[in-house]
């Protein structure tokens, strides 16, 4: 189990810091808030996960190379921990609902394009995966069962029965092909600084988005190498017909790891930085529709 160290108190007391203390004044607040404390929510897992990464790549007690709904163990196992998890999983539902709005409404103004329903696709998806992690958090905080037990074994329960359908191995290949893509993508948007209207037009102070800009950046590189690989092991588990080389997160970490120590540690700090990224983006929010 993982101690509460100085860096942990610190990310669970903004976490804290997020919690609106004040009823919305209408519908629009309201999502606003949710969406405030669904980016604290996202920075608190990513920062957790970052740091567990962290702490295995330089041989400190506690450290494991973990995926998200571990990461949620490792929230419950500390003081307070059922509290914090419902707030989590309270934070994570704020962005679940955020991402159906973006899609909805066309906050971005994508359009009606191919291009520009894709990428509203792409936020109603990502709500979907993050509301199976708010359910997960919920139900491990307010019914006090494990958040971490058995997330591996279901991921290769559905590759697996994928796989045992017709075309299955083309259809686990053609998921691993745009889970692929979705990393290049966050490496496109780290270099091509398409993520700087987040920073440039909030209210974070000048002399400091720079500084803001930069953590994007780590951030959005190691999501995409991330992404990269866990596309490639689905790849792989279409081209041998094999459920098992599905992995995780902590299967990515893993083979990082097999690479050296130090590759694991630049990734795994990358992600501490998207994680403080996120608590900056629910201190300074860009919400637009709402």
């Amino acid at each position: 189990m993982l101690g509460v160290n100085p860096f942990m108190r610190t990310t669970m007391a903004t976490l804290a810091s997020h919690i609106p203390t004040h009823l919305p004044a209408s519908p629009s607040d309201g999502i606003r808030t949710l969406a405030r404390l669904g980016f604290a929510a996202k920075g608190m897992v990513y920062t957790v996960l970052g740091v567990l990464a962290v702490m295995a790549a330089t041989g400190t007690e506690g450290g494991r190379t973990a995926d998200k709904t571990q990461v949620l163990q490792t929230i419950q196992d500390m003081p307070m921990g059922r509290w914090l998890l419902g707030l989590v999983a309270l934070g994570l539902a704020g962005y679940v609902l955020w991402r159906f709005v973006q899609a909805i409404r066309d906050t971005e103004g994508h359009g009606n394009s191919a291009k520009g329903m894709g990428k509203r696709l792409s936020y109603a998806a990502s709500a979907l995966g993050y509301g199976v992690l708010a359910y997960i958090a919920g139900k491990a905080a307010f019914e006090n069962t494990s958040a971490g037990s058995g997330s591996g074994n279901s991921r290769q329960s559905f590759v697996a029965t994928l796989l045992e359908q017709s075309y299955g191995q083309w259809l686990v290949g053609a998921i691993g092909l745009t889970v692929i893509g979705i990393g290049v993508y966050q490496l496109i948007r780290a270099y091509s600084g398409s993520f700087a209207k987040h920073v440039n037009s909030s209210q974070i102070p000048a002399n400091q988005q720079r500084l803001v800009y930069r953590m994007g950046q780590l951030g959005y590189t190691a999501r995409g190498i991330v992404w990269g690989i866990l596309g490639y092991f689905l790849v792989q588990a279409a081209m041998q017909s094999n459920a098992n080389a599905a992995q995780d997160t902590g299967g990515a970490f893993d083979l990082l790891a097999s690479m050296g120590a130090g590759v694991l540690l630049v990734v795994a700090l990358g992600l501490v930085a998207y994680g403080l990224y996120m608590f900056v983006r629910a201190k300074y929010p860009i919400l637009r529709g709402v």
